[in-house]
């Protein structure tokens, strides 16, 4: 027998029951009366917190229904009416976190449900767990080195990221891209947009217990990323847009490749519409599931497919045409209902669009150069530095101080899978941005969640979160 089986000294105390949590000191018991291992401290986010029904102020819950962004100034505000309205039946209601490590949050967001058995009355996204200060960071980097920055915002969307980036900065420079240029970028950011989608088709699908759509999803744009990589040597993150162009021409038998690409995803599309759309399953968990108005979607501010399922059909593409999209012909794809199967149904419609869109620019894709020839942005050609020291020390320079803009503001907005992609630059005249600002459409749709929640069942959660399609690295760049 060892001399330590009789451990009365080493002991540790009996655990006490854990208590309510203590007010002041934001701890479950008494903070002067733990014991070992019964430190449980709660998680507070101040503002961004959702507290109970009960001690929430009733304009606040005005904003969280969206009412207040629609009311005209004149009107005034019945808070008895607005603290009715939130409060579906008598009964107690328990706050859960739903995130952020729960792999249907689609990165690290965190939402707070108040629940009324297993009815959702009430939510709050709680953002800021992969805040990168990619923004703040812009101001340090150089407008040539700026697309490498912007292209990890949206990771399921690099392209189209580095597009807006340089739209922004050739506007203040005042260059014009040659045609061949500008095509590319249109056929790179089609096939990022499918690649997007079938990418929000496979983690749908997986979010509502479909394996297969998985790796349906997965084998798509996975066929995509491989002429990504043929292309830029990359498959995620390329710096291939750059301000000026595009990093390096399309490789030889791109066409051929393209089209392989095209014909292949249009034939699995229909294993798609077999797999999920007229399953009965499926659509059970999707119609009629997180509706949202025309009216109130505007009043969120959202865009992209949100906002197009509810039937309004605003696609930066059609409505204020930037590239070469006024030359090709696709349509604008809306829903009727709003909820979750039409958003469903007006991503994997865009799906079919964007390959008619690829389509007609194999066929219409120019010659000449894929870079402006301005020795201001543009670096000499890779055998010109071995042979002359001009050419070594442009690039030289180039890479190092980069070339300085002009003094001036500038907005650009694309159509991203998301919905509205916008950049914010200020300019002092040197070669840093002085400010940047990105208008990520992931960050600002999650403001439809609490809507798109409200009066369901915590089931549905987990398909509502997905329709949004949140990239958190957009959301907290």
């Amino acid at each position: 027998m060892s001399d330590h089986d009789d451990r009365d000294e080493f002991d540790a105390p009996a655990p006490r029951p854990i208590e309510a949590a203590d007010e002041r000191s934001g701890v479950f018991g008494d903070a002067s009366d733990r014991g070992p291992g019964l430190l449980v401290e709660e998680t507070d986010e101040g503002a961004q917190e959702l507290s109970p029904l009960e001690a929430t102020d009733p304009i606040q819950l005005l904003i969280e229904q969206g009412a207040v962004l629609r009311l005209p100034e004149s009107a005034g505000v019945d808070i008895a009416e607005a603290e009715a309205e939130d409060r579906f039946g008598e009964g107690e209601t328990m706050i859960i976190n739903l995130g952020p490590q729960h792999p249907s949050t689609h990165g690290v967001l965190r939402v707070m449900l108040e629940l009324q058995g297993e009815t959702v009355l009430r939510s709050k996204p709680v953002i800021g767990y992969l805040h990168t200060g990619m923004e703040k960071q812009a101001e340090e980097l150089t407008y040539v080195q700026g697309a490498t920055n912007v292209t990890r915002m949206d990771y399921l969307s690099p392209l189209n990221n580095e597009l807006v980036w340089s739209l922004a900065v050739e506007e203040l420079l005042g260059v014009e891209i040659p045609p061949r240029a500008t095509w590319i970028r249109m056929l790179m950011s089609e096939l990022n947009r499918i690649s997007s989608h079938v990418m929000w088709a496979a983690t749908n699908g997986i979010d509502l217990a479909s394996t297969t759509m998985m790796i349906f999803g997965f084998r798509e744009r996975d066929m995509i990323l491989s002429f990504f990589e043929k292309t830029t040597g990359l498959r995620m993150n390329t710096n291939y847009i750059r301000p000026g162009g595009v990093a390096a021409d399309l490789p030889d038998g791109w066409e051929d490749d393209v089209s392989a690409i095209v014909d292949t995803i249009n034939f699995r599309l229909g294993d798609y519409d077999e797999l999920l759309t007229g399953q009965p399953i499926f659509r059970e968990r999707t119609e009629g599931v997180g509706v949202i108005s025309p009216e109130l979607a505007l009043a969120m501010s959202a865009t992209g497919p949100i906002l197009r399922a509810c039937g309004v059909p605003w696609d930066l593409r059609r409505a204020m045409p930037y590239l070469a999209y006024d030359q090709v012909e696709f349509d604008v794809i809306v829903g009727t209902v709003g909820d979750t199967f039409d958003r469903y149904a007006v991503r994997m419609n865009e799906v079919r669009e964007s390959l008619r869109i690829v389509r007609q620019i194999v066929e219409k894709m120019p010659a000449g150069d894929y870079r402006v020839q301005d020795k201001k942005v543009t670096p000499p050609p890779r055998a010109r530095i071995d042979e002359s020291m001009e050419a070594l020390i442009h690039h030289f320079k180039l890479f190092t101080r980069g070339f300085e803009v002009p003094a001036g503001e500038v907005y650009t907005a694309i159509e991203s899978p998301r919905g509205e992609l916008g950049c914010y630059l200020v300019s002092d005249g040197g070669a840093k941005p002085y400010r940047m600002h990105v208008r990520g459409p992931s960050f600002v749709n999650l403001q439809s969640v609490p809507a798109l929640l409200r009066g369901g069942l915590i089931a549905d959660a987990i398909a509502v979160l997905s329709s949004v399609d949140p990239v958190l690295g957009e959301v907290d760049r």
